[in-house]
């Protein structure tokens, strides 16, 4: 059985001349909390849409479980536990917590005793519970999710995930746009899944949310891996000092390009 729970090893991504990807390896353990960080064009969006299985990589393996897998679309990943929370969170605003909660796979009663139609009641319920169990607090299960906050909208996208059996969470920036408040209730439920078990890829362009909650972290720069490294091996101030060096580079490269000498 593998150490890890999944595996990209040497995963190069190409978009015709345009290299997304060279060579990057990211590995994860089962309950471990991995923060894949870089700045806007790193790749991470890139290896977000490998690890859904929307985009197939040009050269290395995916593996999971220590086993090679070829996923034809986003359904198999999600199948074999893997789910993805953009950062658009899939969610209808003007639709209840509990309908967005369940989004398609709602449980069902018989009408008449033959017709199937959604158990509205039992929606609710579980919905108010799996989001209690994560520590999140809704008024109503009527509530429409457009009057939620954005801290609010995370933790729900969050929790429907593990509630439908996500083995391993990929959060694409869900901190982004929320203030602290909101994203410190967010970095606590991604403490509480991997309380449970659950393993996380948390990417993020903001070290100081990524550092509290990481226990391994990996840089990306134009698509190449600056290492990975444990907790114990780097402080939060030498992975700024990593990225900010990366950026500097860029824009470097950015002032030198058409310099002839």
């Amino acid at each position: 059985m593998s150490d890890y729970v999944l595996q990209l090893e040497g995963i190069s991504k190409f978009f015709g001349s345009v290299i997304s990807l060279s060579d990057v390896t990211l590995r994860l353990k089962k309950g471990e909390v991995h923060c894949l960080l870089g700045d806007n064009g790193a790749g991470k969006s890139t290896l977000i849409k490998v690890l859904a299985a929307v985009h197939r990589p040009d050269k290395g393996q995916y593996l999971v479980d220590g086993r090679p897998v070829a996923f034809a679309s986003p359904r198999d990943a999600l199948d074999a536990g893997i789910a993805t929370v953009y950062q658009d969170l899939a969610l209808v605003p003007l639709m209840s917590v509990a309908r967005n909660f369940f989004m398609g796979r709602e449980p069902k009663k018989k009408l008449l005793g033959f017709i199937p139609v959604m158990d509205h009641r039992l929606a609710g319920q579980l919905a108010m519970e799996k989001l209690a169990d994560m520590g999140i607090r809704v008024r109503d299960q009527d509530q429409m999710v457009g009057t939620m906050s954005g801290g609010e909208k995370q933790c729900l996208a969050i929790a429907r995930a593990i509630y439908f059996g996500a083995r391993v969470l990929v959060l694409d920036e869900p901190t982004a746009a929320l203030g602290v408040k909101q994203s410190a209730n967010v970095l606590k439920l991604i403490h509480k899944a991997r309380a449970k078990g659950i393993s996380v890829i948390f990417i993020t362009h903001n070290a100081s949310h990524a550092y509290p909650v990481g226990d391994s972290f990996t840089l990306l720069n134009r698509g190449r891996s600056m290492g990975t490294f444990a907790k114990s091996e780097i402080t939060q101030d030498a992975l700024l000092d990593m990225m900010a060096g990366g950026a500097e580079m860029k824009s470097m490269m950015r002032e030198l390009e058409g310099v002839t000498i």
